[in-house]
């Protein structure tokens, strides 16, 4: 979504439609992602409930939601590019809210494992970052990337203090109810409340299947690709087995919420100085590996934990070492990805934290059946070690930002390779069919007013930079 340069002098903040889309939007994740993740802290106790429930059948119901969101992420995102971005988010709700009546109403554990793979069906991750992009100036985008991401950070802590809580209430029915009851109202706000947007191609936003191809194959990416698809095994793997340790330590399943609570709180406190650090000081690769280092350490400390204020420690140490990786992951992505390559590239990036989940909730629960917890403790303790092996090999990455010019006319050679040339510019890309030209360069050194001299001849003086 573009304006004049005339129109955004003096537009700092967010306008009030701005603001209606970001809120709405963040809403509308926090919502969507509360509902995956309350059932994680309670599943394993609630679920034993269930006919035919066995350790590693619950661990799949964990995470049997991912396999399916992984194989739709991209169609989906790209398919909104086609007929519309509310259409996908709808569509993608009603699914969600479907397979939450389905397993709200199921009575075995293999109804709860139907409602969980088809609530991974409504994929609107994609369709949501999209929109984004579509209702958003250039100067604000990324406060409201920044909103969607704390949205998420929220809804994960929100989901394992209120799962346990609503579990003593009503068990498992009442969660996977109340979760199709939000998505209802998702549909409504999706109507109602968020903006309707121009249809805007935007290769940052939104996957291309010829760049998915290219960005498959490209090794920058792949160790930030495993790591985020080790995170997000680590995070439902260890939630097959650590509720039941915590009974063993003495906490009854109705409080296991006031564990995590100041848990979870004091994590977030102790990442933000970290996370400052990654940005303004440059340090994300040292960063990213002390994070790593830390849920290593934490996860090997679990095989032998056995009192209460062991897993208060290991879980914060845990919790803090996450939240690290969570935040600077996908920001060390947006820096690597070639221009004009950002959507293609985060698109692997999700299908691969969504694997993720599929597989720590399926192994998980295979290896707490044959081999106990501790077990698993160490085994995930090792492949973090393994993982962070790898990523200590790769290069630190350069701090870039993507930038979107239109040349609806399209730009010679030697327009090119002036772009190439000015001071800041790291990379550029010309899509002639979307009729934009893709710069990598840093923020601090970029000139935006002499790069749109030297393409002014498509008429156009105004841009998008994410």
């Amino acid at each position: 979504m573009s304006s004049s340069p005339d129109a955004r002098q003096g537009q700092a903040g967010l306008s009030s439609v701005e603001q209606r889309a970001v809120v709405s939007l963040a809403s509308l994740y926090a919502l969507r992602m509360l509902g995956l993740f309350m059932v994680l802290p309670v599943m394993m106790l609630e679920g034993q409930k269930l006919e035919g429930a066995t350790p590693a059948l619950l661990g799949l119901a964990m995470g049997v939601y991912g396999l399916t969101q992984a194989l739709l992420q991209i169609p989906a995102g790209t398919l909104s590019d086609r007929i519309g971005r509310k259409p996908i988010i709808i569509g993608g709700l009603l699914v969600f809210a479907a397979g939450s009546l389905l397993a709200a109403s199921a009575d075995s554990v293999w109804g709860v494992i139907a409602g969980r793979a088809l609530q991974g069906g409504g994929a609107i991750a994609s369709a949501i970052m999209a929109l984004v992009t579509d209702l958003t100036r250039e100067e604000n985008r990324m406060k409201a990337m920044a909103s969607i991401g704390a949205s998420i950070g929220l809804s994960f802590s929100v989901a394992l203090v209120l799962g346990p809580w609503l579990a003593g209430i009503g068990g498992l029915s009442l969660i996977f109810g109340l979760t199709g009851a939000l998505a209802i109202g998702g549909v409504l706000v999706t109507l109602f409340v968020i903006p309707n947007p121009p249809r805007v191609a935007h290769r940052d936003s939104t996957a291309v299947w010829s760049e998915v191809a290219r960005q498959f194959v490209n090794p920058q990416l792949w160790p930030l690709n495993l790591g985020i698809f080790l995170l997000h095994s680590l995070m439902v793997a260890i939630f097959v087995a650590i509720p039941g340790r915590l009974l063993e330590a003495g906490l009854v399943g109705e409080h296991h919420s006031w564990l995590y609570l100041p848990v979870l709180v004091v994590a977030f406190i102790l990442m933000v100085p970290f996370i400052i650090v990654a940005e303004k000081k440059r340090k994300m690769k040292s960063v990213v590996i002390t994070g790593a280092l830390v849920i290593a350490v934490a996860l090997l400390s679990m095989s032998a934990a056995s009192q209460l204020w062991h897993w208060v420690v290991l879980l914060l140490l845990y919790f803090w070492g996450f939240n690290l990786m969570e935040a600077s992951l996908p920001s060390w992505l947006s820096k690597v990805a070639p221009a004009g390559a950002k959507g293609s590239a985060m698109g692997i990036y999700s299908s691969m934290q969504f694997l993720g989940a599929f597989s720590g909730g399926s192994i998980g629960g295979y290896v707490l059946s044959h081999f106990g917890s501790s077990s698993l403790f160490v085994g995930l303790g090792a492949l973090v070690i393994l993982w962070t092996l790898i990523l200590s090999r790769s290069s630190a990455p350069l701090h870039l930002t993507s930038v979107r010019l239109p040349a609806p006319a399209g730009i010679s050679d030697q327009q090119l390779s002036q772009l190439l040339a000015l001071t800041g510019v790291a990379e550029v890309s010309q899509m002639a069919g979307e009729g934009a030209v893709y710069l990598k360069v840093s923020a601090d050194a970029f000139d935006r007013e002499q790069a749109l001299v030297i393409i002014e001849s498509t008429g156009e003086k105004h841009g998008s930079q994410r």
